[in-house]
């Protein structure tokens, strides 16, 4: 099942124990985390928790997200989680909160090396002005968040179809297809040729359905439905 898929699986999250366990799952060969993941892990030392990670994550790219706003204080925040680990991609938003463009900023920081998961992109101009200043030599993630994009009733094959057909212009450019809703979105994404996707440890489990007889698994969600009304006492004739 897993052996058939081309795009590579990373796990998103801010769990250790979570992650270590996808990592030993045999199917993640990758790992993203943000601020807000970090928050609800109840992470209290940025730095601490990315090398606490990256002491157990050094063979496979772990994405850590700058959070500052301000564009200087951000390519301070980049060039020093840059320097954590040569298996660390910085992700860095397409712009900040104010709408400013942090384009110019991931030119600086791909031509002196650093590598970059551009986070955040939903729009087609995002990722052309994103890929025209990716270079050549350096490793590159392009994040587009097909799942948010699916939520606004708006089809995202068609955007990952054509974002890939850009992403190929450069060599070490990857296209990540960002927060998907379901299982079924990884082999969308497979189907499409995407490099990579990126899930919770809830929806990697999920994996292991691939190809489940569907008149079986309607016997074990009647039978779910029945344990659970069961350990409830529910009585609708009482």
């Amino acid at each position: 099942m897993v052996k058939e898929l081309t795009v590579k699986v990373f796990s998103d999250g801010a769990n250790l124990d979570n992650m270590l366990n996808d990592l030993n799952s045999g199917i993640v060969t990758g790992f993203t985390t943000n601020p807000s993941l970090m928050k609800k892990a109840g992470i209290t030392s940025y730095i601490g928790f990315a090398k606490e990670v990256l002491k157990e994550i050094k063979t496979y790219p772990v994405s850590f997200e700058v959070f500052a706003d301000e564009i200087d204080q951000m390519e301070k925040e980049a060039r020093r989680i840059a320097t954590l680990a040569e298996n660390v991609y910085v992700k860095i938003p397409i712009t900040n909160s104010k709408g400013e463009s942090t384009v110019p900023l991931i030119n600086r920081l791909t031509a002196d090396g650093i590598k970059v998961n551009v986070t955040a992109i939903f729009t087609i101009k995002q990722v052309e002005e994103v890929v025209a200043v990716l270079k050549n030599n350096t490793p590159s993630i392009v994040s587009v968040f097909a799942g948010r994009i699916a939520d606004t009733g708006v089809d995202p094959m068609p955007i990952m179809k054509e974002a890939l057909e850009i992403c190929r212009k450069k060599e070490l450019a990857e296209l990540l297809w960002a927060s998907p809703r379901e299982t079924f979105n990884i082999y969308q994404a497979n189907e499409l040729g995407v490099d990579i996707i990126t899930c919770t440890s809830d929806l990697i489990k999920k994996l292991s359905l691939k190809d489940k007889d569907l008149t079986q698994y309607s016997l074990e969600t009647v039978q779910m439905f029945l344990r659970d009304s069961t350990s409830l006492g529910f009585n609708i004739l009482e």
